[in-house]
């Protein structure tokens, strides 16, 4: 399905509900913010600008440029195997989810970031 309502939905509301998860967790918007750049590959100035507008998540990743090594993120998020999504933007966001998910729960940032072996 190409038009999944979190598509449309701004990233700086998305960024809210993930700052929040993580602040819950006892984990910092700093370290939230690292693991966003490491994927995006933004700087924290662009990302800062997209945490303020209404962008979409659609226009967020469009511009980014993803990290050539986030297909070593693996596993399940909300019960669904990120290697059996097949639409490309929502796998992009589930990467996001799943990094996020480690965070907060208390996985090292250097075991999120994933550096090739």
């Amino acid at each position: 399905m190409d038009q999944h309502r979190i598509y449309n939905m701004t990233f700086s509301s998305i960024y809210g509900s993930l700052l929040k998860k993580v602040e819950r967790k006892n984990r910092t918007e700093a370290e939230l913010d690292e693991i966003i750049r490491r994927l995006t590959n933004y700087s924290q100035e662009e990302l800062d600008a997209y945490k303020m507008n209404d962008k979409t998540m659609r226009e967020f990743y469009k511009k980014a440029h993803l990290n050539d090594n986030r297909h070593l993120i693996t596993g399940s998020i909300c019960g669904i195997k990120i290697a059996e999504i097949q639409q490309p933007l929502m796998k992009e966001i589930r990467y996001m989810d799943k990094l996020v998910d480690e965070l907060a729960k208390g996985k090292a940032i250097e075991k999120i970031k994933r550096q090739p072996k």
